[in-house]
């Protein structure tokens, strides 16, 4: 998808939106112990988006969604991979 495109569609914005709330409020419950063994990750980032997301029910910059959508998940999703390979492979 393009930017122009995602710019245009209402419903794809909200799903995107919704997305990163969502994933915001999965990293707050992951565990302590993951979160500071993995330090490089910038858990508290991922989850203050979804609480800018949550508290700007009237204004959601879609410019920003579409931004975190493109450029901090698709590195956030590497990170997650190889963070899993890595528990699973102690384990």
């Amino acid at each position: 998808m393009i930017k122009e495109v995602f710019l245009k569609d209402e419903k794809t914005q909200r799903a995107f939106a919704r997305s990163i709330e969502i994933i915001g409020e999965a990293v707050k419950n992951i565990s302590n112990d993951i979160i500071v063994k993995y330090k490089e990750v910038p858990w508290r980032n991922i989850a203050g988006m979804r609480d800018k997301l949550i508290h700007s029910y009237f204004s959601v910059d879609y410019e920003i969604v579409w931004d975190v959508a493109k450029n901090i998940i698709p590195e956030f999703k590497c990170q997650l991979i190889k963070i899993m390979d890595a528990e699973k492979n102690e384990n």
